[in-house]
């Protein structure tokens, strides 16, 4: 007799934060635990949430910022259940921007303009002297569709763009302008999170997701995986061998693009919590406490199984 299995959807956006779920896809640590996951990829953090909110959705992979907007924003009872990483986001311009002050009146590309690394955005070119409003905002979508909208038109000069985007965008001749980090300090960006209702009415499919998930990230992060790992992501993502390796080494190096066994960082999220405040402010005037939005007894179960 064939035992049913639980299916859990997600969307992603194409990245080396998200080697670890590629990874247990590809060693079939989700079948070994009674799990059908589907991972799409996502046009953006818009279609990310909505199809989250519907039940397209089960589990996803994003930055946690996401999550906050759909439980300040749009009154959506979602819980995040792991970390993930940086998201390892480079301020990334067109090749005749050589300055700060180059990008006053032209327009910088981002995801969603309410959320996330578009927030990360306003606050690293504020600490530059460019507050709203001395420059134009495009919502595009994820980091592909960043770059491409960079690439169509000379006035979109700015984006935030992550691995492998920033390297594609360096290849062509754009220049970073450093690290998100560098600028604001630790931060949590990628993150896992859930639908209340679905994380309670499938609480062991979860452990087991998220058991599935930590052991992919642990492959991925094993030096003597490194060449798997990087044939991995280029053939999930198509990408050039070259630039798939430079986009994992980027992901591991000592500056953390992924965390060990995808760990939540409170202190970073501390961090974007305090710059949502700053962009567009909670409504009661402060941040919510962190654990509003958090529920680790699942990632908790996950990591004692593992060790059993």
């Amino acid at each position: 007799m064939t035992m049913s299995r639980t299916r859990v959807a997600t969307k992603v956006f194409p990245g080396p934060q998200n080697i670890g779920l590629f990874a247990a896809e590809a060693l079939g640590l989700f079948e070994q635990r009674g799990l059908d996951v589907d991972i799409a990829i996502t046009s953006g953090s818009d279609e990310q949430r909505k199809s989250l909110r519907d039940g397209t959705t089960q589990i996803m992979h994003s930055a946690v910022d996401n999550a906050v907007h759909m439980a300040v924003v749009d009154r959506a009872d979602v819980v995040i259940v792991a970390g993930g990483g940086t998201g390892m986001n480079d301020l990334i311009v067109r090749p005749e921007i050589r300055s700060f002050q180059d990008i006053r009146g032209k327009c910088v590309v981002v995801d969603a303009a309410d959320t996330a690394y578009a927030f990360l955005l306003y606050t690293i070119l504020a600490k530059h002297g460019l507050e709203r409003g001395s420059y134009r905002v495009l919502p595009r979508g994820g980091a592909p569709q960043r770059l491409a909208a960079m690439n169509e038109n000379a006035d979109h000069v700015a984006a935030m763009l992550n691995p492998p985007c920033s390297l594609q965008a360096q290849v062509q001749g754009y220049h970073s302008f450093g690290s998100a980090v560098d600028t604001v300090g630790p931060y949590q960006g990628d993150g896992v999170f859930a639908m209340r209702s679905w994380a309670t009415s499938n609480a062991e499919a979860l452990v087991q997701y998220l058991s599935a998930f930590v052991l992919g990230t642990r492959w991925a992060l094993a030096p003597e995986n490194l060449e798997g790992s990087i044939g991995l992501l280029g053939q999930r993502l198509t990408l050039d061998p070259a630039i798939a390796r430079l986009a994992l080494e980027t992901s591991l190096n000592s500056d953390g693009g992924l965390a060990q066994d995808a760990r939540f960082d409170p202190v970073g999220f501390r961090q974007t919590l305090a710059i949502r405040n700053a962009c567009v402010g909670f409504p009661d005037g402060k941040p919510p406490s962190a654990e509003a939005f958090l529920d680790m007894t699942y990632y908790d179960k996950a990591l004692v199984a593992l060790s059993t």
